[in-house]
């Protein structure tokens, strides 16, 4: 087979050996984030360990066949860009309110048809696409980058809820990824460093050994298996009340990932999307989506942290990508995998994440500039995230509202930056002296 291309131009195939580094390195960067949302969910809702070994792999699998079909598209159904796509956090709070209360089944129910509803909207997003004005989106990736800092500093010290939450142990492996990373991007070249963030991965890996905090035991007990994942782990129900409130969190869905293809055009490609690849992005979520469903896992979103590590690296090669989606569901068929990728301690993922969420807000910054440094522009941006992340911070403040708004906008701070930047942009008049 003739290899032609390169890591840093979209199309062309370059040898397996050559490509798996890059493609290792983005299954470790969205692999915890990817199963922490089931994982979360089966404690809340009491699932028990069988069946949540069982969502976990599934949700491996869904990442894996997701990516692929934004990769390669299906008819008009992906968006032919590096884009990672994995279990969103976004749809947690409403899918512990709907399983715990109603069901599983009917959680599952809501997954699906409103995965079907956001695949269609992404179908028909020339119709209203232009309500997501530049300024717009530049807004929202910011939001999404500030929104994901906690998490890479609850990530560093080791995960929210841990044991040794903090530990010396864990600032040790964490300083250490993060300073492996840096250096590799500081004084490495070419290949060296595009690898930067595996790089770090491996030397944080490495010290959590020496440090005899990695627990290997799992991957030795699954060694030489093989698990078939389950179709229709929960039986679906279909009840209007949950299918509208989850609808509302898919069309915020559908925005990030529009802010998200936007990014990774912008600072990786140096260009905007077309229409076709923003409408591919969603109705690919929104389709997958349903797909999870069927599997029992909650729904998938392209992953923001992917598009900080395309930004950083250069590695845009879409053959390269589609090899860590490949990874993704061997691991998830072969639970040995799997079992090696959870065993890399929060605080060495944490220490490589912290940093690539920091570009992401850079990566913002760089959008609202392009679009001018305006007033009209600065009280967009401004009072958008001021409001949307502040208001959230103190949930609370929703309590007056009734439940189905509380569940959209209190702990959901890119539904109310998105809302308020968009009617911002539409009330607010155009500039006649532009600069500030």
């Amino acid at each position: 087979m003739k290899h032609t291309g390169s890591p840093f131009t979209l199309e062309g195939s370059l040898p397996l050996l050559q490509v798996l580094p890059f493609g290792l390195q983005h299954v470790l960067c969205m692999f915890a984030t990817n199963i922490a949302p089931i994982v979360i969910l089966a404690g809340a809702v009491g699932l028990d360990s069988n069946t949540s070994k069982a969502l976990i792999q599934n949700a491996m699998i869904i990442a894996g066949i997701g990516t692929l079909i934004q990769l390669y598209p299906c008819w008009k159904i992906g968006s032919r860009l590096p884009i990672v796509v994995g279990t969103s956090f976004k749809f947690l709070a409403i899918a512990i309110s709907i399983g715990a209360t109603q069901g599983m089944g009917t959680l599952m129910g809501a997954v699906i048809v409103g995965g079907i509803f956001e695949g269609l909207i992404g179908l028909f997003a020339k119709y209203w696409i232009k309500i997501v004005s530049p300024i717009v989106v530049a807004t929202v990736i910011m939001a999404i980058g500030l929104s994901l800092l906690p998490e890479g500093a609850y990530s560093f010290a080791g995960g929210q809820g841990a044991a040794d939450f903090g530990s010396l142990n864990n600032w040790i492996m964490g300083s250490v990824s993060l300073l492996s990373c840096i250096l590799c991007l500081v004084i490495g070249k070419g290949t060296f460093r595009s690898i930067s963030v595996l790089v770090g991965l491996a030397a944080g890996y490495i010290t959590s050994v020496i440090l005899g905090v990695t627990d290997l035991s799992d991957v030795q007990q699954a060694a030489g298996h093989i698990s078939i994942p389950k179709i229709l782990v929960f039986k679906p129900e279909f009840h209007l009340g949950s299918i509208l409130s989850i609808l509302c969190i898919y069309i915020i869905s559908a925005v990030e990932t529009i802010g998200d293809t936007t990014a990774l055009a912008g600072t990786a490609l140096k260009r905007n999307p077309s229409v076709q690849e923003l409408s591919g992005a969603v109705a690919c979520n929104g389709f997958v989506s349903t797909l999870a469903g069927v599997f029992g896992c909650l729904p998938v979103t392209s992953f923001t942290q992917n598009v900080g590590l395309c930004a950083m690296t250069k590695v845009v090669n879409r053959y390269s990508i589609a090899v860590g989606a490949a990874l993704m569901i061997f691991a998830g068929i072969i639970p040995w995998c799997g079992a090696f990728l959870t065993s890399i301690p929060q605080a060495v993922l944490g220490g490589c994440t912290i940093l690539i969420f920091g570009i992401i807000v850079f990566c913002g910054l760089v959008m609202v500039a392009k679009c001018g440094m305006t007033t009209r522009n600065m009280l967009i941006v401004s009072l958008s995230l001021s409001v949307g992340l502040g208001f959230t911070q103190a949930s609370d403040m929703f309590n007056i509202f009734p439940q189905f708004v509380q569940d959209i906008f209190a702990d959901n701070c890119l539904a109310c930056v998105f809302v308020l930047a968009v009617l911002l942009n539409l009330i607010m008049p155009k500039e006649e002296n532009p600069q500030i």
